[in-house]
């Protein structure tokens, strides 16, 4: 490929000759020979082909805003014979780290470390590594891809939450719960038959001993405990003026992952929502890969509100979060909250940097206003359960 240089060089060197042609002028023929000259000279050190290996490694390739991450290239000749100098060029997010690559006899190896530091959530592209052969003016250059493009993720800092207790929906894997219920798998207690009950839970085998311990015609039907399983989904405001400032959206992709790491941990089903980045399932790597991957859009809460429905129509307890409305009104977070059935649990999150922190009721929902992401576990401490 011609890099600036050899585009000027040729460029130059073009339209010198034909300005000669029509000016007569021999210092513009002087200065077309020449530029078209050098750059005659630089194709011969694009001639030959490299035959590499390149392997580029991270670990580890999931970090928490701040941290580190520890790279290596791993460069091997793979041809039959000793390999010329090269160039090795390993984009990292917008920069690009190069390394010069000696000379390498056959199968012969080098290597490069190199270390990526993170500051905030998101996803930071490495690779594809690539060499590049060129000229010493640098006018032209050979470049080769040999390996493909990595990601790291950046997870936002978390906040340690309490249990959210069970969901609102029956499952045959669920957890037991202190509710009655006539037909389950947790088995509780035996109580006498009332008209009505399903002669399929009689327990014949007690009805008998019953009957002739106390010589009464009676029956005893088994009694349950409900299973539940809950299914939590985290929806987000993707809408750049629905936030003060950068910061708070931040601060809300912190509160979302940590809804979701407390969840998984309570075996919740998860679903996330924010813009067009959706998860949805128990894989809680899965869940935090999307919050990472997660940028501001125009989807909107409610357009957001309504694909997560469709997503999760299982969903027993549901967080909304937004930035504080500048004109102090709900309208979007109740229309969102309206799209999921009345027996789901539904909180709002209102996120503005700097806000006291509190807990009110609108309409049956539950709003709760934080300032920064510490303030969560306490909101939540008595709004889940």
């Amino acid at each position: 490929m011609a890099r600036p240089l050899g585009r000027l060089l040729l460029g130059l060197g073009v339209l010198a000759l034909l300005a000669s042609s029509v000016l007569h002028w021999r210092e513009l023929v002087v200065l077309g020979t020449t530029c078209l000259l050098v750059v005659l000279l630089c194709l011969p050190f694009l001639l030959g082909r490299t035959r590499v290996s390149v392997a580029v490694h991270l670990e580890p390739s999931r970090v928490v805003a701040g941290g580190s991450v520890a790279g290596g290239v791993e460069v091997v000749n793979t041809s039959g014979r000793r390999m010329l100098p090269t160039l090795l060029e390993v984009p990292v997010g917008a920069s690009a780290h190069r390394y010069a690559v000696p000379t390498l006899a056959a199968d012969a190896r080098h290597d490069e470390t190199f270390t990526v530091r993170t500051e905030r959530r998101g996803v930071i592209g490495v690779g594809p590594a690539l060499t590049r052969r060129g000229d010493p003016l640098g006018a032209f250059s050979r470049d080769s891809v040999w390996a493909a493009r990595q990601e790291i993720l950046v997870r936002p800092p978390l906040t340690p939450l309490g249990a959210m207790g069970a969901g609102l929906l029956r499952d045959l894997e669920g957890v037991s719960t202190d509710a009655i219920s006539q037909s389950d798998l947790a088995f509780h207690a035996l109580r006498e038959y009332v008209p009505g009950d399903d002669l399929r839970h009689v327990h014949w085998r007690s009805s008998a001993k019953a009957m002739a311990a106390s010589g009464d015609a009676q029956l005893l039907v088994r009694q349950y405990l409900d299973t539940r399983r809950s299914h939590a989904t985290v929806v987000v405001d993707d809408r750049v003026r629905a936030w003060a400032d950068e910061d708070d959206f931040e601060t809300a992709m912190s509160v979302a992952a940590s809804i979701l790491v407390r969840a998984v941990t309570d075996d919740f089903e998860t679903t996330f929502v924010c813009g067009g980045t959706t998860s949805s399932g128990g894989d809680g790597n899965l869940a935090l890969d999307a919050v990472c991957r997660a940028t501001a859009g125009t989807t909107g809460l409610v357009a957001a509100a309504r694909h997560a429905v469709d997503l999760a129509p299982d969903t027993s307890l549901l967080f909304l979060l937004t930035g504080g409305p500048a004109d102090g009104g709900l309208e979007d977070v109740l229309r969102a909250a309206a799209i999921f059935p009345p027996e789901v649990r539904r909180l709002a999150l209102l996120v503005t940097g700097g806000a006291d922190p509190g807990v009110s009721d609108v309409g049956g929902l539950s709003v709760l206003r934080l300032g920064a992401k510490d303030e969560l576990g306490a909101l939540l401490r008595w709004s889940v359960s």
